[in-house]
């Protein structure tokens, strides 16, 4: 997937750029090595950046393809998404085992067992199917699915609906879980590309790639996770919707059983004109993403629009879920 991925956004570089030579260098992390555990359970930040961050640091490549919700809301200093891609279906989805084909959630025999590496999906779903029961499993798209239809461990596995689509396995989708089922993950489905924020001609070369939309919304988002302090080792979801210039952002925190949740939403106006404002400005960065070409102000309402619903939370709670939610992973 994360060759795919890749090769999708040079492929929109080469198109723009048709006299530039790309080159892709393929790399491994340590999220990709450690297999046998829980994301929630490594606590390491940067799992799926570091290596490549280190790469680029060391100017060995100069752009780097990422998940964006593999990216933590705090970037180390030197570095910027200079592209948010347009955003690819960012909802969940469920893969059946090819015995029940054909079911959804609902309709699965009681103490069926769901295959997810999310707290955040885990939390939503057994809240909403009790009588599912949530195991873990991990590895790369191809590995889950392979441990799906040969072992008779899952009846089902959750995934990223984007990744699959992007693999073109979309037709493995069995169900596509709407927000009232499952709020998805900050930033997912997007594409994000990181780059040394003190290199111009490649942040300059890479923003033609950014989607509006898509970069505001993330922005909501991105805040909001920073805000409540989130990460991938407690529950933490979203949905955003841009329309007619408005900008709607539901958030939500869950205890780690789902029994526990706060869930708000609150909207604000992203229809700022572009000022060209040359000069050191060009450059400001909105949790971790550098925009050029998305105007300032709208950004600035994103952010903050993420931060005030976060803030909502925590004044009714949310802290004190987290906290327990955090406390329950690391035992």
């Amino acid at each position: 997937l994360a060759r795919i991925q890749t090769d999708n956004v040079v492929m929109m570089l080469r198109e723009l750029y048709p006299d530039l030579h790309f080159e892709i260098v393929a790399m491994s992390t340590t999220g990709d090595k450690i297999l046998d555990t829980a994301l929630s359970k490594i606590g390491e930040k940067s799992l799926f950046t570091k290596e490549l961050e280190n790469a680029l640091e060391r100017n060995e490549v100069d752009l780097v393809v990422h998940s964006l919700k593999d990216l933590p809301t705090s970037l180390p200093p030197g570095f910027t998404i200079g592209a948010v891609c347009k955003r690819e279906n960012p909802l969940d989805a469920v893969v059946f085992h090819p015995k029940n084909c054909g079911k959804t959630l609902s309709l699965l025999p009681e103490k069926s067992v769901i295959g997810t590496s999310s707290l955040r999906r885990a939390a939503q779903l057994k809240k909403k199917f009790p009588h599912l029961e949530f195991r873990d499993i991990r590895g790369n798209l191809n590995t889950r699915l392979k441990k799906l239809d040969e072992k008779e461990d899952f009846s089902a596995i959750v995934l990223a609906a984007a990744g699959l689509k992007r693999m073109g396995w979309e037709n493995r989708i069995g169900q596509l879980l709407d927000p009232e089922d499952c709020l998805y993950a900050v930033g997912q489905g997007a594409l994000a590309v990181e780059v040394r924020a003190k290199d111009q001609e490649i942040l300059n070369m890479v923003s033609a790639l950014h989607d509006a939309d898509t970069v505001l919304c993330c922005i909501a988002e991105r805040a909001f996770m920073k805000r409540l302090e989130g990460g991938c080792s407690v529950p933490v979801a979203v949905n955003t919707l841009l329309k007619d210039g408005q900008l709607y952002l539901t958030g939500a925190v869950y205890s780690l059983d789902g029994s526990d949740s706060l869930k708000e939403t609150m909207q604000t106006s992203v229809t700022y004109p572009h000022q060209n404002e040359d000069g050191p400005n060009d450059d400001v960065q909105h949790v971790g993403i550098t925009a050029k070409n998305v105007p300032g102000q709208a950004q600035e309402a994103a952010e903050n629009l993420g931060v005030e619903l976060a803030s909502l939370l925590l004044s009714k709670g949310a802290k004190h879920i987290l906290s327990v939610a955090r406390q329950l992973n690391d035992a």
